[in-house]
């Protein structure tokens, strides 16, 4: 029995996945071969989270369904099968959709609903944030 052509592509691209992390492990980053391995399973989570969550306004869930309709997409910009850079458009896609959650839902909602290592969620929230103009806090 011949496998269809999307689970021969899926079945390298998780090849390619775990080879990285375990790339990563032997050079000694073992910690960033388990923030890679378990991203993009916590951004899922994180997602529908969010948009299961009454607090998240309709907007920031719609831009949310869109990047999750991204992440499940088998059409990326950059192909999945590029080791790092084939993730690329999905950790941009993720970056601007929290971005623009961050605008209008409280990061203490984001924090709520996420499920991986904090370490992992603050570089992702201060990636999102990057360049985002801050309101300046009153002076006491």
């Amino acid at each position: 029995m011949e496998l269809p052509l999307w689970a021969d592509i899926l079945l390298v691209l998780v090849a390619i996945w775990i080879v990285v992390a375990i790339v990563l492990v032997i050079v000694g980053r073992a910690v960033l071969a388990r923030e890679l391995a378990l991203i993009l399973p916590n951004l899922i989570r994180l997602f529908g989270g969010l948009l299961r969550d009454p607090r998240v306004p309709l907007r920031a869930k719609i831009v949310l369904g869109i990047a999750s309709l991204w992440f499940a997409s088998p059409i990326d910009l950059i192909p999945d099968f590029i080791p790092i850079a084939g993730q690329l458009d999905d950790a941009v896609v993720a970056a601007l959709a929290l971005r623009f959650l961050l605008r209008t839902t409280d990061e203490a909602v984001v924090r709520e609903h996420w499920h991986g290592d904090p370490a992992t969620l603050e570089r992702v929230l201060r990636i999102a944030s990057w360049g985002a103009r801050r309101t300046p806090r009153a002076l006491p």
